[in-house]
């Protein structure tokens, strides 16, 4: 068998998260960050990540433990392939529980290249689907479906999840529709920071998901709100009528932030980008730390003003190929989501 290299890149919510979990639309964008995956031939099953290696020898290694190895843990007990032999080396450029899919693209890589080891050859649908689907059952995390989708598809997109409100089986899963803008949208007047703080979207999510399943009036109305606020958002991007986007931006913010969905750190990053111009912030993620997303007519000095006021990295998105072969082999940094 050949050795399989591959990586898939991070994203960002531009506006319409999170109602990827409650079908809805979001219209989001890749950063320039990867997860990378190298799968070599071994004559047996080994994980190696930041410097450490684990072997899988039964059922036992691939329970969850909390550290460096659990995302392709959950790949392989998805997958349940016990002739499985190889060496699976990853790493990730992306910052680690940062909100823009740490996890969610090194789960995609890890699929996506063990797959191609097998042989199989899947439609990034598929794979979305599958990744999604592992995060879920297997990595034991509530999550949505914007990350999957993005970071198999990559690009700038519109996405629909229709009729995906309620989890479903595997082979009974609905699609999303992926709408691609890059080509339509020549200029991205948008700046990333992250606060630092690192936070587990799963922590955001799930007391929200109850209460949406539970029927709780305000958190229904605020997801349906959200969603047209997306729809709007296309229309807005689109025509490049950036304080449009930016009021609209403001207002998912707002709803989300009511709702419970932010963070002091997220507050005070989206705070500074308002008052040095930006026509609209709010989260990229989820909140409680993680990444904001804020759109300025001089992104560059946005950038400058929210270094200045102690963000942990700034930077800007930018459409990335999806998931799919990669020439360089992962680093030997740590990663964990």
């Amino acid at each position: 068998m050949e050795t399989i290299r591959c990586s898939a890149p991070g994203r960002c919510g531009i506006i319409g998260n999170p109602t990827d979990m409650y079908g809805g639309a979001v219209i989001s964008c890749s950063v320039p960050f990867r997860a990378r995956v190298t799968i070599a031939p071994c004559d047996a099953l080994v994980l190696e990540t930041g410097g450490r290696s684990l072997t899988i020898r039964g059922e036992d290694d691939l329970r969850l433990c909390g550290d460096y190895f659990d995302v392709a843990r959950a790949v392989l007990e998805y997958l349940h392939d016990e002739t499985l032999c190889c060496r699976i080396s990853y790493a990730s450029e992306i910052p680690i529980a940062s909100g823009i899919s740490s996890s969610t693209a090194l789960t995609v890589a890890i699929l996506y290249g063990l797959l191609r080891f097998k042989g199989l050859d899947y439609s990034p649908y598929r794979v979305a689907e599958l990744a999604r689907y592992t995060e879920l059952n297997h990595f034991r995390i509530i999550c949505g479906y914007q990350d999957a989708y993005m970071c198999t598809f990559g690009g700038l997109n519109y996405m629909d999840f229709r009729g995906k409100q309620f989890y479903r089986p595997a082979a009974e899963e609905l699609y999303a529709t992926i709408e691609p803008l890059e080509r339509f949208v020549p200029e991205l007047p948008f700046v990333l920071a992250h606060t630092g703080v690192q936070h587990s979207s799963d922590a955001v999510h799930k007391p929200l998901r109850e209460r949406w399943l539970e029927g709780d009036r305000q958190v229904r109305d605020a997801y349906e709100q959200i969603t047209r606020l997306a729809q709007e958002g296309k229309k807005a991007l689109l025509n490049a009528d950036w304080e449009r986007l930016g009021r609209l931006m403001n207002e998912n913010h707002a709803i989300q932030r009511d709702l419970g969905g932010s963070g002091e750190a997220n507050e005070r990053l989206i705070a500074t980008a308002l008052a040095h111009g930006a026509l609209g912030a709010k989260l990229a993620g989820a909140g409680g730390g993680g990444t904001i997303i804020a759109l300025h007519p001089q992104p560059e000095q946005l950038a400058q003003a929210l270094q200045a006021s102690g963000a942990d990295l700034v930077f800007r998105p930018r459409p990335e190929p999806g998931v799919g072969p990669d020439a360089a082999p992962p680093e030997t940094q740590e990663s964990r989501p």
